[in-house]
């Protein structure tokens, strides 16, 4: 019996990455790409996994959840770290390329491959068969049409509006303290208390904060439910005690009295590691951004793995849609790779392609799907958008956070780190 062709639509990031797999597992390929013949508007030329952003993949430190999941690819064959390896520029700790070179270099080693056939044509319709989905957050509107067909029209997002995430360990709750507004079921909210001088000095920095210009590209879209806090900001002090900071139902510990000012956390992630701050989606700077949370009591000290963001983004609600082997839940010849599965970052998607695309190869070849330790950053990636609370799911970077605890606690952030790093390591080894 014929083996199946693997269909990979997008040669972006994740998509030059799940064929490379799935042709090294000895399954051919069918990789479309649109570009050049219809471009995005955000990318240049027709190369493959083509940097529309930064140069730099970030950190290449081992005490660095994105270092360990560089170094856990490489360890699987990864053509995007090899080639960022290869190119790579001058940039201290992080592993920064030549954007031209290394999409040159994936490219060449892509379309050279024996069992990879790339057809330069756009993907209107899901194809039957095996298929990757990783075209990426500038689906082509075709495409997002069908997906909305296919995964209903509620579970699909053309804009990512998400506030920043803390560890919870980073937050101090000898200042914040755990309640539901007026005591009503479960206490799911931890609760920063602001007096009226620490809420005018607050609001003041938020005002006076610098913003993100965004892209031609990526219209203004506001609405109610989804406007950036500094937006909220400037219509006026009421707009944010009536809105994400009100603090009536709520009776600080400390005090005995209703704080005249709250900001609540909410629990993000199913192991209680991570918790977003509710209602802070944003278009501020990073920096901006880092100021301003430490400016609120109890997260003097906070640990930022995601910053708020706005930009348009095409993702799925994975949690609803996806198995942690990158498998549609609906379709089992389906897989989704890349950020429109809910990771974020360029290293991020590229692994998630890895996956999705070792796991087609294993589809077509009638042997057992793989899903990767929770332990090891890739398969804590694949855990988190597949567990998260699908009612406020928002794309994530890869975060020590995302891992499960250590059997022992150690209080110094460097060495937790590094025998979080360890354990991955050792982890994907064996997994291999």
């Amino acid at each position: 019996m014929n083996q199946p062709i693997v269909n990979v639509i997008g040669a972006g990031l994740a998509g030059s990455e799940a064929a490379w797999q799935i042709a090294n597992s000895g399954v051919s390929v069918n990789l479309f790409e649109m570009r050049p013949k219809k471009m995005t508007p955000a990318h240049h030329t027709g190369q493959f996994a083509e940097l529309v952003c930064s140069n730099s993949l970030r950190s290449n430190s081992l005490t660095n959840a994105v270092g360990v999941l560089k170094e856990e690819m490489r360890y699987l064959n990864s053509v995007i770290i090899a080639a960022a390896d290869d190119c790579s520029v001058p940039a201290g700790g992080a592993l920064a390329v030549d954007r031209h070179e290394f999409s040159g270099k994936v490219t060449e080693r892509v379309k050279n491959h024996p069992l990879i056939r790339v057809i330069a044509e756009e993907v209107k319709e899901i194809p039957e068969g095996i298929t990757v989905i990783a075209t990426g957050p500038l689906t082509s509107d075709s495409l997002s049409e069908e997906l909305k067909k296919f995964t209903g029209e509620e579970y699909l997002y053309f804009y990512d509006a998400a506030a920043p995430i803390v560890e919870k360990e980073s937050i101090n709750l000898e200042k914040a303290f755990i309640a539901s507004r007026y005591d009503k079921g479960e206490a799911a909210y931890i609760n920063c208390p602001m007096s009226e001088e620490e809420f005018n000095q607050f609001y003041d920095a938020v005002i006076d904060a610098e913003v993100v210009v965004p892209k031609d590209f990526e219209k203004e879209i506001y609405f109610e439910g989804c406007m950036p806090f500094e937006v909220m900001a400037k219509r006026g002090k009421q707009t944010l005690l009536f809105g994400p900071m009100k603090p009536v139902g709520l009776i600080d510990p400390c005090t005995g009295k209703q704080p005249y000012a709250v900001v609540q956390l909410r629990q993000d992630n199913s192991a209680g590691s991570l918790y977003n701050i509710v209602g802070f989606q944003t278009h501020l700077k990073w920096g901006e951004q880092k100021r301003i949370i430490q400016m609120i009591p109890g997260l003097e000290n906070a640990e930022i793995v995601r910053y708020g963001v706005m930009h348009r983004n095409t993702f799925i609600n994975s949690p609803r849609l996806l198995k942690p082997t990158y498998q549609s839940k609906k379709r089992e010849t389906l897989f989704f790779a890349g950020q429109m599965t809910g990771v974020e970052g360029y290293v991020e998607s590229a692994a998630a392609g890895l996956v999705a695309g070792l796991n087609a190869a294993r589809l077509a070849k009638g042997e057992e799907l793989l899903v990767f330790p929770k332990e090891t950053v890739i398969g804590s990636m694949a855990h988190y958008i597949t567990t998260a609370d699908p009612k406020h799911f928002q794309p994530m970077n890869a975060n020590f956070g995302l891992l499960p605890p250590l059997e022992t606690k150690i209080r110094n952030k460097n060495m937790r780190n590094e025998a979080l790093a360890k354990r991955a390591l050792e982890n994907i080894q064996n997994f291999i």
